[in-house]
């Protein structure tokens, strides 16, 4: 005889007796259920279900599929992959169902009359065909209508989520879909599913193929190509950070999409209509033989737009006679006990002069101690204070000084004294789902200067949004090295300002005093001109190199770890960089290892899992995601200062306390999707960031990776202590070739024409 599906898998059907913890944003649950029905024998019949789903109802029974574990704190539990509301399967049973207080509308003749004319499998019917309900005699459309919709609304995402499970979607990429279309959801999938590679963030071409393709929407039906087309083109501009494409490109990278694994031959001509459907539908820019998203053509389109407003619209610059911004340097230079080369200097005095300024220089160069005498400089020549407890209620503080992430912008505050924030939190930023800045066009920012730090980390979309909110009256002054690896989102904004001339630019290049004895900034200025020395100095107090092959890697960074330990360092002062994610060099096994050494597990060491990784108390850990209400964002180091359980506090619900540069934020289980480990990050997330003691990895196996800037990027992170380990020949091919790729912008082009305006009024 043979088995059904149920008797196939491992499941449990049963009734909520106790929610134990649901989230509404997460839809992360914890639940007690008496189990009626199980594909194997309990010795239990009360068990804990642990899984994504909408909030459990009681009296309603429930099919969960996914298998026991053994939790180390909260013992036998079973994590779901799936789950659906099991309908009674009896007229009568569908008949009271229909007619309770979950369908209000819906009366027992009612349901009586759907189920009279279509069966005991009525809602199935209904909810993947509409049109059934004309069959039910004496149901009036207005009827019909508010039935359909009642019944989306209360079996909708079950049945959302088992068409899903039938095409390979796990439980979350599901939940995922159901959020976006909400009772929409099926007539999504079963009308166009290709939509969801534009509106789901993780449900790629391949993915939407496999539902589409079992529809009948195959070869060169339109959705599909047009699919496959935003595909490339969202993945060329998130993944690769250019912010347009060549048409004739996308349309071959589309062609081999759609012929993957297919053995289907698809006109390029085909594809290339599709590109002017989609430029027809807005979804596209086409401009020339440039294609754009729209967010990156309009964004891009409004920096050159407001960069030309606040260069052609500048405010009278106050002239200072030479004397006098002499004399108030000479002030400044004798009460920090320094004195000025004349480039920095320049760099002041320019600041001074312009509504706009680039000030760019790498390590040792003097970027903080230009910015120093600046702001000390203006105050004197303004005749203002810029001691910011002068200033309070509707007196506002002259100086604004932001930077990316809040690394940056502690050192900011670190490096002069003065508050610091993020760009995010100066525009008001209210979050991902909200998508939503305070500041811009009509509310804009107050102050008379404007400085930004580690500008070459600010992306088209966010310049964008900066840019608006500046009003004509603020001089700005960008700074940032423009020899670092350009924005983790799409553009080069950075460099294509520096290329442009549009804004005037004064680059350091000199190493002062106070820097000449560090090896990591002659070093980093090395790898910045392409060439290396032979070998490092063994004798160098600050930089260090250890010879091993890559399968050696770690356990050469444990060493250097434990040598560090110790000389009395803490894991808050080490960081590990590593270019790629996976493999035995990669960063997510450097961290399994680096937890084992500096955070091991003990019985009186609290700890809470979380997928295949455990945070424990004392973990380091890298926030992930903005979060603009605790004021944390992408990118900032904290420690796992404590963790309670569900009976310690009054919320009811497990909580990690992190503490990021003493800020406590309290984090819930779902929220963990926010954080990862941070012994080891990658080179990228660690930009805006300094540690005392930096230790990277280089080889061969990184090989996709090996750029110039990237190296120079992880290097100019280390304060103290630099030590690499690896193959020195795979450090020198990163360094001496040119590998950097050119990001596609056409920024550059954009402001030429405001630079022509600039000096034609000039004239």
């Amino acid at each position: 005889m043979e088995q059904s599906n149920e008797e196939k898998e491992d499941y449990i059907k049963g009734e909520l007796l106790h929610l134990v913890f649901h989230s509404v944003d997460s839809l992360y649950t914890v639940a007690k259920i008496r189990v009626n029905e199980s594909s194997q024998k309990l010795n239990d019949k009360e068990v804990t279900v642990v899984g994504m789903m909408t909030e459990p109802e009681k009296e309603l029974t429930y099919l969960f599929k996914g298998h026991f574990s053994d939790h180390p704190k909260f013992g036998k539990q079973y994590k779901f992959e799936q789950f659906q509301k099991v309908i009674p399967e009896t007229e009568q049973g569908i008949i009271l169902y229909l007619s309770s207080d979950r369908f209000p509308g819906i009366g027992k003749k009612t349901a009586e009359s759907i189920i009279g004319s279509l069966g005991v499998h009525a809602i199935s019917r209904i909810l993947e065909d509409r049109t059934v309900l004309e069959k039910v005699t004496k149901l009036k459309k207005e009827k019909a209508d508010y039935v359909y919709k009642t019944l989306l609304e209360n079996q909708g995402i079950e049945q959302v989520l088992l068409k899903l499970y039938d095409y390979g979607f796990g439980l979350q990429l599901a939940m995922k879909v159901y959020r976006e279309y909400q009772i929409e959801a099926l007539t999504v999938i079963q009308s166009n599913p290709y939509r969801m590679v534009e509106d789901v963030d993780g449900i790629g071409f391949a993915k939407a193929d496999l539902i589409g393709r079992k529809q009948g929407l195959t070869g060169n039906h339109p959705d599909r190509l047009k699919a496959a087309i935003l595909f490339v083109l969202q993945d060329y501009s998130l993944s690769d950070g250019h912010v347009f494409a060549l048409q004739k490109m996308i349309v071959e990278e589309a062609k081999k999409l759609l012929e993957k694994d297919t053995y289907e031959d698809i006109k390029a001509l085909d594809v290339a209509d599709q590109v002017i459907a989609l430029g027809e539908e807005g979804k596209i820019i086409i401009e020339q033989e440039n294609m754009y998203l729209p967010s990156l053509f309009f964004a891009e389109q409004g920096i050159a737009k407001n960069l030309g407003r606040l260069l052609l619209n500048k405010k009278e610059m106050d002239e200072y006679p030479e004397s006098e911004f002499l004399k108030a340097l000479g002030a400044v230079e004798e009460e920090l006990g320094l004195s000025y080369a004349p480039s920095q200097k320049e760099g002041i005095q320019q600041a001074l002069h312009s509504p706009m300024m680039i000030l760019t220089g790498g390590p040792g160069t003097g970027k903080t101690t230009v910015i120093k005498g600046l702001i000390e400089v203006f105050g004197r020549l303004k005749g203002i204070s810029i001691d910011p407890g002068e200033y309070s209620g509707s007196k506002k503080y002259p100086i604004l000084m932001a930077a990316p992430t809040g690394r940056a912008a502690k050192r900011m505050t670190e490096s002069t004294g003065l508050p610091a924030s993020t760009i995010h939190r100066m525009l008001g930023y209210k979050g991902a789902d909200d998508d939503y800045f305070e500041k811009g066009e009509d509310d804009q920012l107050e102050g008379e200067i404007l400085i930004l730090d580690e500008v070459s980390m600010v992306d088209t979309w966010l310049a964008n949004q900066l840019l608006k909110a500046i009003p004509n009256s603020m001089q700005v002054i960008f700074m940032g090295d423009e020899d670092q690896l350009p924005s983790v989102g799409p553009g080069q904004v950075l460099a294509d300002l520096l290329e442009s001339n549009v804004i005037p630019a004064v680059r350091l290049t000199d190493i002062y005093r106070q820097s000449e004895d560090s090896q990591i900034i002659e070093f980093s200025h090395q790898i910045k001109d392409g060439e290396l020395p032979a070998a490092i100095d063994q004798k160098s107090k600050d930089l260090r190199f250890f010879p091993c092959d890559q399968q050696k890697v770690p356990e050469a960074v444990m060493q250097i770890c434990k040598s560090a330990m110790k000389k009395g360092y803490a894991a808050r002062d080490i960081q590990v960089l590593a270019p790629m994610y996976r493999g035995v060099a990669g960063v997510e096994n450097l961290n399994n290892m680096l937890q084992t050494l500096f955070n091991p597990k003990t019985d009186q060491r609290r700890e809470v899992p979380f997928g295949d990784i455990v945070y424990r108390v004392g973990d380091m850990v890298l926030q992930l995601v903005n979060n603009p209400e605790d004021n944390v964002y992408n990118g900032d180091r904290g420690e796992i200062v404590s963790i309670f359980t569900e009976k310690e506090n009054t919320e009811k619900q497990l909580q990690i306390i992190i503490t990021f540069d003493g800020q406590e934020v309290v984090y819930t289980k779902p929220d963990l999707t926010q954080i990862t480990h941070a012994y080891c990050c990658s080179i990228h997330k660690s930009q805006g960031s300094e540690f005392p003691i930096v230790i990277m990895p280089v080889v061969k196996g990184y090989y996709r990776m090996l750029r110039k800037k990237l190296i120079y990027t992880g290097v100019t992170r280390a304060k103290e202590f630099l030590l690499l380990c690896g193959d020195w020949e795979a450090l020198k091919l990163a360094v001496e070739t040119n590998r950097d790729l050119e990001r596609n912008t056409t920024l550059k082009e954009k402001l030429a024409q405001i630079r022509l305006e600039t000096e034609y009024r000039n004239e």
